[in-house]
């Protein structure tokens, strides 16, 4: 374990060193927000693996596949169907070349859409980078053989993507995303034969798994297995439809072309390393199964300590370490721009100059960072059980009802109304808090499984961001001409 861990942080080193390079060409908002508006289809297609392949895949998804087997793709299937939807947008999203998602609801709702998404992302953004940290904490505890624990870890890890985030924004991010991207593409594909062929020398792992790993809906996913299933599905795909870490790469791209081309090759990439995630998870469960108080978080980290040969171990731990480190900054520098685009200038200081806007923001990296700490480091204080999972899980459907319904709405359907964009916001948001976090603490007794009634809170909280956003639509005046021109423009002749 020594030579891994010398090579990897060797490897960290020369990031920070690469850091601090690229820190030294940030000079304006563009450059800290959207890298200047630079990237071609290459690094495009890296940094768009890069911010979505994170721990929530090599963590959470794998987590996921090791206590529910195959059907655990229900989970990344979302993003493969929104990566398509998206595919039609993408030039159109970078033809409006903004920095945030609340300029365009700015543009159909109005200011106060553009506050009350702010808000939303930034709680829905914070909690995806809390698990981050904890990743980053289970990889440095396998990494050094429990020499380092996962509080301690996670704390090492915090710091470093606060500090990366804080130094080169998304010039930093992207061009870091080229060879963090090819690492993990390469280390998935190369890790899942011998992990395979380790976990069936002692016969076929359908002899030592329960029948549930092989079904389309796992029985241990509770009263309701499909609709269990079914909710990871949505809730990715609404995430990824909406989700403002790629609508800022695609205002980062250099042309709409440019963008539209970067997403049909990401949907590849996608859909190759999460299959192979929880093909080696479903493998190593099986070779892991009967060992005593084993972390299901753990196991692809696992599988590369005992399932692979060195080398491979190596890629594939390297693979987890940049996963942590990219969709980190990704999910960092993120709501750092909602607060000072759609906040302290939408509100504060419209005319801020540039350096100030610069310097605030990292500031705001910092603050939002150490509150993502906080969440992962008050329950692991307080020992309480922490599932990346379930982080994960909240996360995503805080972002798809709050966020994703308004905003589609305002790419796609002139019909949208301000009043209506600004009601599913708030609304989907109150009912995703109300389900995940009031009825669970304070009425634990309807939990069936883990959700209320055994009703998984993706449903009611699209039920009424959806409905919301309809009903108030056609209750009310549809958009002047004028209001709909920034992203409608007349066809001319």
């Amino acid at each position: 374990m020594t030579t891994y861990i010398i090579i990897i942080l060797a490897y960290l080193v020369l990031l920070t060193v690469y850091n601090f390079y690229k820190a030294r060409s940030v000079k304006s908002q563009e450059d800290m927000m959207v890298a200047g508006r630079s990237l071609g289809v290459t690094k495009m297609v890296f940094t768009l693996v890069c911010t979505w392949i994170g721990s929530g895949t090599f963590i959470a998804g794998a987590e996921y596949a090791f206590k529910a087997g195959w059907s655990s793709l229900w989970l990344p299937a979302g993003a493969w169907v929104g990566i398509g939807v998206i595919y039609f947008l993408a030039a159109k999203i970078r033809t409006f070349g903004q920095y945030t998602i609340g300029d365009i609801l700015e543009v159909r709702y109005g200011r106060f859409a553009r506050l009350f998404g702010a808000i939303a992302l930034v709680i829905a953004f914070t909690t995806i980078v809390s698990y981050q940290f904890r990743a980053g904490g289970y990889i440095l505890n396998v990494v050094t053989d429990d020499a380092v624990s996962v509080e301690v870890g996670q704390t090492l890890a915090a710091a470093f993507v606060i500090l990366f985030t804080a130094l080169g924004g998304m010039v930093a991010v992207a061009h870091t995303d080229l060879p963090n991207g090819i690492i993990i593409v390469l280390a998935c594909i190369v890790s899942v034969p011998f992990v395979a062929i380790t976990a069936t020398q002692a016969g076929p792992i359908q002899q030592v798994l329960p029948a549930s790993h092989f079904q389309v809906f796992a029985e241990d996913f509770g009263r309701y297995p499909f609709l269990k299933a079914f909710s990871y599905f949505l809730a990715t795909l609404f995430l990824l439809l909406g989700v403002q870490s790629m609508y800022q790469k695609f205002y980062s791209a250099r042309t709409p072309a440019d963008a539209k081309k970067a997403v049909a090759l990401w949907i590849v990439g996608t859909i190759i390393v999460e299959t192979v995630v929880v093909a080696i998870a479903v493998y190593a469960s099986a070779y892991f199964k009967n060992r005593p108080n084993f972390d299901p978080a753990s196991v692809v980290l696992m599988a590369a300590r005992e399932m692979v040969p060195p080398p491979v171990g190596l890629l594939l731990l390297a693979a987890a370490v940049v996963v942590v480190i990219s969709t980190g900054m990704n999910y960092l520098l993120s709501p750092s721009t909602n607060i000072m685009r759609d906040i302290y200038q939408a509100f504060i200081n419209p005319h801020a100059d540039q350096r100030r806007m610069v310097a605030l923001q990292k500031v705001f990296i910092v603050v939002l960072g150490f509150c993502a700490f906080l969440m992962i480091f008050i329950p692991t204080y307080f020992k309480l059980g922490i599932s990346v999972l379930k982080y994960a899980y909240f996360a995503y459907t805080m972002y798809g009802v709050a966020i994703t319904p308004a905003l589609f709405a305002a790419l796609a359907w002139k019909r949208a109304t301000r009043q209506a964009g600004v009601a599913s916001i708030v609304l989907g948001a109150l009912t995703t808090i109300v389900f995940d976090i009031v009825i669970p603490n304070g009425f634990p007794s309807v939990l069936l499984n883990g959700d209320p009634w055994g009703i998984p809170s993706i449903y009611p909280g699209l039920l009424v961001s959806i409905g919301t956003l309809v009903i108030v639509s056609y209750l009310t005046p549809k958009p002047r001409d004028e209001e709909l021109a920034a992203l409608f423009p007349a066809k001319t002749t």
